[in-house]
């Protein structure tokens, strides 16, 4: 299979000039270093201890916290640290780590990999979430460099597309030396795939830092001082719509509320903005630096890496891609924050954290938007923090040191 897996990826090689051209056009490719998916680089070489593997935004901030933990172990000397997407190369510039380069990561084609593997020469590679790359791991394997799979997410979806090729399946994750799966589904399909060793540690998006000491958050809470405020954030197409006209209901009781959203995907900014101006609403964008006015309704965030500075000035939000079907994002951030979650009731990504949640009456499940309606009014007058907050938070800190407890053993 590895074979016909290696036709494919030849064949992509040669259209990929194309299909680079058009992403450069979209935005979605850095023209100045689109050369580092073929392995050409202008970076001086200098060989990484650890690497590390997140695809894009949510699985860079996922594993930020694990990185500053270990630029503090002596044994380290270089971090490479690997994303997919211009959005995380943003992020990272922002984080300021010290022992970590970044650089994109190479389409997994056989003769691009081994270059990649023998240019940096890492000794142990880390990938995160649900990033599985037959060729990668292959060459990896042959050189003895350990992989592990960390905050591992297989889905029943991406289980059953495995399943298609159940040989090359085993041959892929018989690869890795190590799973650290972030919730039970993935635990079974990670052992239906017969994944060696298997250890539980939790999920890492449990643990977050909340930095009370950031300038710039509490300018943003100076500047929605006079307001009432609420987040709906990770929204997907047509999900910005619901939320306006549940602005528009909320509005008639609650004068002076102003409703932030956070796009999943920021190049949808405009998009966005022209739909709420078709229903009358009046948005200002947050890098434009506008003053809130009196008639203001929706304060869009047409940036990355910056959510929690605005779950901060609230305590509800509802999380996206839930109302329509994706399965919905990640509810954990707003919640550890001290935010009520409301979502729809597509959830199947993160379904053992919504049990949870619900548990501990931090969340809501519907697309009812009167109820919607009536579980925010009721808790944008209520100033009480819900006293489970501490006990996600605790999790959060048992998850880190349980993830950095087997990773140290790999780093002799």
């Amino acid at each position: 299979m590895y074979f016909f897996y290696n036709i494919l990826t030849n064949l992509a090689i040669i259209i990929s000039p194309i299909i680079i051209i058009y992403r450069i056009a979209k935005g979605k490719e850095d023209v100045k270093r689109v050369g580092e998916k073929f392995c050409i680089y202008s970076k001086k070489k200098s060989n990484k201890k650890v690497w590390i593997h997140a695809a894009s935004v949510g699985e860079l901030m996922s594993i930020v916290p694990v990185i500053r933990k270990l630029e503090k172990n002596k044994k380290i000397k270089n971090i490479l640290l690997s994303t997919s997407t211009t959005s995380s190369a943003k992020i990272f510039n922002k984080l300021k780590l010290k022992k970590t380069s970044h650089i994109y990561f190479p389409l997994d084609n056989n003769f691009i990999v081994k270059r990649f593997i023998n240019y940096w020469q890492p000794e142990l590679a880390i990938f995160i979430d649900s990033e599985i790359w037959p060729n990668m791991f292959r060459n990896l394997h042959i050189k003895d460099i350990p992989i592990i799979i960390m905050n591992a997410r297989i889905t029943k979806r991406s289980f059953n597309k495995w399943q298609i090729f159940p040989n090359f399946a085993k041959q892929v994750f018989g690869k890795i030396t190590l799973a650290l799966p972030q919730n039970l589904e993935t635990l079974k399909y990670l052992k239906l795939l017969k994944v060696r060793d298997i250890k539980t540690a939790g999920n890492l998006k449990y643990y977050g830092q909340k930095n009370n000491h950031d300038y710039s958050k509490k300018l943003l809470k100076n500047k929605f001082k006079d307001f009432k405020v609420w987040c709906a954030a990770s929204t997907h197409f047509n999900e910005e719509i619901l939320i306006g006209n549940l602005h528009k209901k909320l509005k008639k009781k609650q004068r002076k509320l102003i409703t932030i959203i956070i796009p999943r995907h920021v190049s949808r900014t405009n998009e966005i903005k022209e739909t709420l101006n078709k229903i009358e609403l009046n948005c200002i964008l947050h890098s434009s630096s506008e003053k809130i006015k009196k008639n203001t309704d929706i304060y869009l965030v047409d940036s990355y890496g910056e959510t929690s500075k605005f779950y901060n000035l609230t305590n509800i939000s509802f999380v996206g891609g839930s109302i329509i079907k994706h399965g919905g994002q990640n509810p954990l951030e707003p919640a550890r924050l001290g935010n009520y979650i409301i979502s729809g009731p597509n959830v199947k990504n993160f379904k053992e954290i919504y049990t949870f949640l619900n548990k501990l009456k931090m969340s809501s499940i519907t697309s009812d938007i009167l109820k919607m309606e009536n579980l925010i009014l009721k808790r944008l007058n209520n100033k009480t923090p819900n006293k489970n907050i501490k006990r996600i938070i605790k999790i959060g800190k048992d998850v880190l040191e349980k993830n950095l407890f087997y990773i140290n053993k790999y780093l002799i």
